[in-house]
């Protein structure tokens, strides 16, 4: 039973130090072992996102009043640079997740994209930071859902029936959905998939079908003459109800759609620690015998 802040802390800790034992010797490292562990840092950067401390300085900051549970708390920047080169284990440990959790292996999923700006829009075009951005992959697109124009990229997420993030894609923000999402779901055969509009294409649908298995659901536009019964209309919009509550987790539990990074790499390391957390929390839900593992802010303790 998790009841504050302390029990879901051992617990993450246990979790991940298990998983760590697995997974470290494909992560080598040079030089002497540091004073906090590789499985510490891993848990300080999820849990660190779970409670949305998401700059360093606020983590670190926060991270010092617990030091009865983690005495070796590292320096800001030394912080940052082992996340850095830790992040491809955080996203081995959200994939080692996956694998345990039942509810991950489910066939039935939603696709959407979620906007990452990384520099305010009015700023971009003067931001000397542009061209290091541009070189990147970032780009300027537009988000339909909330009518505006972003300098950046969008997550594209594929995500089950039960709120689990099976799996996601970062592309330049003008790139279109359909093309993202095609390349997402070359690993998912066999699924049953939910879309919205954007990813509306008769030809990639019968195609996906065909080679993959792959059934994508969409509501037809207003102009097409498709008819569509009521009832698969308005259950395709009750199940896209699900990555909208999975969107507004991370974007305001995980802040994810607020970006302080300063490198590309920088970026996606916050990112895998955000989707780790997540799927983390929803892990625990699961174990713990919460019924909704939607609601992550239930989880124990208030996040």
């Amino acid at each position: 039973m998790i009841t504050n802040f302390e029990d879901f802390c051992t617990w993450a800790f246990v979790i991940i130090d298990d998983l760590w034992k697995e997974l470290s010797p494909a992560f080598t490292r040079t030089g002497p072992q540091p004073a906090c562990s590789d499985s510490e840092l891993i848990t300080l950067a999820v849990v660190g996102e779970c409670k949305g401390w998401d700059q360093e300085t606020e983590l670190i900051s926060n991270w010092r009043n617990y030091q009865y549970l983690f005495p070796h708390i590292p320096e800001r920047s030394r912080f940052n640079r082992r996340r850095r080169n830790l992040m491809g284990a955080i996203n081995s440990i959200r994939q080692s997740l996956l694998a345990l959790l039942d509810l991950a292996q489910d066939q039935q999923t939603v696709l959407d994209s979620l906007p990452l700006p990384v520099i305010e829009f009015r700023q971009a075009h003067f931001s000397p930071a542009r061209s290091y951005w541009s070189s990147q992959g970032a780009r300027y697109g537009k988000v339909a859902t909330k009518k505006q124009t972003i300098f950046g990229y969008k997550l594209q997420l594929l995500v089950t029936f039960n709120g689990v993030i099976v799996d996601f894609e970062l592309a330049g923000a003008n790139q279109p959905d359909l093309r993202v999402g095609l390349e997402l779901l070359e690993n998912h055969p066999g699924l049953t998939v939910v879309g919205d509009k954007a990813y509306i294409s008769q030809s990639e649908q019968q195609h996906l079908e065909q080679e993959q298995g792959i059934k994508l659901l969409t509501n037809p536009r207003q102009n097409q003459k498709v008819e569509q019964p009521a009832e698969r209309a308005k259950l395709i919009n009750h199940f896209r109800q699900i990555i909208e509550t999975v969107n507004g987790q991370l974007a305001q539990q995980f802040k994810l759609e607020i970006n302080r990074a300063h490198s590309f790499w920088g970026l996606c390391s916050r990112l895998y620690s955000k989707l780790a957390g997540h799927t983390l929390s929803i892990y625990l839900n699961r174990l713990l015998g919460k019924p909704d593992c939607l609601k992550i802010k239930a989880l124990a303790f208030p996040i």
